[in-house]
């Protein structure tokens, strides 16, 4: 794909989806788009469809204008799909996908099936954020196109520390502060500052966290009744599974939390030997060598038995690589 714009000629009405449960990047690319599109294509109708996004994003331009609610179902010109990398992770919003004229996606999971009409894949990006800002012109990256572009790309690299971070994210993100956007501000709340609650949870997954394969892995637990007692949803769970990867002699670490079906959400991190978007696609999850996750049915202890079979074979396998 050259550039955005060229795929927004002749269009009318543009519906823009993203994955379920939206983190920084998903709301940040999509809003970036929605932003692009109201400032310099005012005649275009366009639709932000997303679940609801996490209040610490709410301070974004245009987060008051997100659908939550996915009642109608038109069929719209052309569906622009960010950070998501199959159409089952679009949830209800998939009806806008299936029925719109034309469909493209803009992602940078290495699990992405490559799904719309045209794809805009690069798993080298360090956030689908940094993939929308060399779509767009630089002249026309607003103030407010900047900081949801900032939000994405601090998210996805936690705050650039990731070994996605590349020289080309940091030389974007100057431009994205060359704006005049509050990069200190951006971070501080939206990455770093939590809630008593959020930290009190934290701390009762980190002091019943496990380790297994002799301290290369740690898994911590958060069950329906841990997130009642300290009054906590699933997106302020955010950060759990980070900490738990900084752990000394740590190669993966692995965060369940419970659904309300009785299953779990996993997600894993990697600090290098281990490919957890390969154990996560195993499973019928997705995601970044990196960082991955899945949804999957069980106890936490059978669970981790599946996952320690894989994760353990990785490491089996890098250490005989380098012997």
């Amino acid at each position: 794909m050259k550039d955005l714009a060229s795929q927004l000629q002749g269009v009318s009405t543009v519906a823009i989806l993203g994955h379920v449960r939206p983190d920084g990047d998903c709301a940040g690319s999509c809003l970036a788009t929605w932003n692009y599109i109201k400032a310099w294509y005012p005649k275009i109708q366009a639709r932000v469809y997303l679940e609801p996004i996490p209040n610490i994003f709410r301070f974004l331009h245009g987060a008051g204008e997100i659908v939550h609610e996915f009642a109608d179902a038109p069929a719209y010109d052309l569906c622009i799909v960010q950070d998501c990398g199959d159409a089952g992770r679009l949830g209800d919003a998939a009806k806008y996908f299936e029925q719109a004229r034309r469909t493209i996606c803009i992602d940078h999971h290495v699990s992405n099936s490559s799904f719309a009409d045209e794809n805009h894949i690069d798993p080298k990006a360090s956030a689908t954020s940094e993939l929308i800002f060399e779509l767009l012109e630089e002249e026309r990256v607003t103030r407010e196109i900047a900081e949801c572009l900032y939000v994405g790309i601090v998210h996805d690299t936690g705050v650039f520390q990731y070994n996605s971070t590349t020289a080309k994210t940091m030389n974007i993100a100057g431009k994205l502060m060359e704006r005049g956007i509050d990069f200190t501000k951006i971070v501080d709340e939206t990455f770093y500052t939590k809630t008593w609650s959020q930290n009190r949870i934290m701390g009762k997954v980190l002091m019943d966290s496990r380790m297994y394969l002799n301290g290369a892995c740690i898994l911590g637990v958060a069950s329906r009744e841990d997130m009642r007692q300290f009054d906590v949803l699933p997106k302020h769970l955010d950060g759990i599974v980070n900490q738990l990867r900084v752990t000394r002699g740590v190669e993966v670490a692995v965060f369940l939390y419970e659904n309300e079906d009785r299953s779990y959400k996993v997600s894993m991190r990697s600090n290098g030997k281990v490919n957890v978007a390969a154990i996560a696609m195993k499973h019928s999850g997705g995601g970044h060598v990196m960082a991955a996750g899945v949804t999957m049915t069980g106890t936490p202890d059978t669970i981790m038995a599946e996952l320690l079979t894989d994760i353990e074979e990785q490491l089996s396998a890098w250490t005989t690589e380098r012997a």
